[in-house]
């Protein structure tokens, strides 16, 4: 598989699992409406997801990874 295409799929991946989880845990908190509770996960999770991108060095190209509880970019 291509780094871009990892890229890609971690991305939607951490999304993903990150707007069930606060959807269900805000959904169990508050009271709210589907759309409004899909709203506010949404926000919340593109805040908090880790960030995946493909950087072309003279190596080759690398996965690198950025993520709000992280200090610095990690290489995968």
């Amino acid at each position: 598989m291509k780094p871009k295409n990892k890229a890609l799929v971690y991305n939607f991946l951490g999304f993903a699992i990150l707007f069930i989880a606060i959807r269900f845990l805000v959904g169990m908190l508050l009271d709210l409406k589907t759309i409004l509770l899909a709203i506010i996960a949404g926000v919340v999770t593109i805040v908090l997801a880790p960030k995946f991108a493909v950087v072309k060095t003279p190596k080759g190209k690398k996965l690198m990874m950025s993520w709000i509880f992280l200090k610095g970019v990690r290489e995968l």
